[in-house]
């Protein structure tokens, strides 16, 4: 079938909101998600952290973000243009300024173990290690994950990094 693997891999994806009713926005991106999951447990689902815009236009609000873990078959670029169309349903810009105030943002994390480079998909996502706001969410749900082409867990990761800018949990959120 196109668009599916033979076997179900667990694929982290990281969700932000920072326009609009946030905390729907999110939850409407986790439920769109909880959907496409194959598993016989529960997705995985972070906290809900908030966070000052890093690299977003002058004035841009503050993001509420979370990771889910999800188990599926669909093929990791089959997956980014369902969460594309879903963020444009959301009334995301298909054109619009980079890293721009949006709805809904979901980057995919990683896919298994799996190492892809296309013209539209890189995975492992190739900022997830720099990004204290996708790491902490991650961290909460998988400590010891090692990415493919790291030699550190993702705690230890997380770690690594500066304090700031802080990721504040939103306690209750869900």
């Amino acid at each position: 079938m196109p668009g599916k693997n033979t076997e179900s891999l667990p694929v982290g994806l990281a969700l932000g909101s920072n326009l609009g009713d946030r905390m729907a926005h999110l939850r409407a991106a986790r439920d769109f998600l909880a959907a496409l999951h194959e598993g016989d447990q529960a997705p995985l689902v972070s906290s809900v952290y908030e966070t000052d815009p890093v690299d977003c236009p002058p004035g841009s609000p503050s993001f509420l973000n979370a990771v889910l873990e999800i188990m599926t078959s669909l093929d990791p670029e089959e997956l980014l243009v369902r969460t594309g169309d879903f963020e444009r349903r959301l009334g995301r810009a298909a054109m619009r300024e980079r890293n721009s105030p949006r709805p809904v943002d979901i980057d995919l994390l990683y896919a298994g173990d799996r190492c892809i480079r296309t013209a539209r998909l890189v995975l492992p996502h190739p900022r997830l290690t720099q990004r204290r706001f996708v790491l902490q969410p991650l961290a909460e749900l998988r400590p010891d994950l090692m990415l493919p082409g790291q030699s550190q867990r993702v705690a230890d990761l997380l770690e690594a990094l500066p304090r700031q800018p802080e990721v504040r949990i939103v306690p209750g959120a869900w």
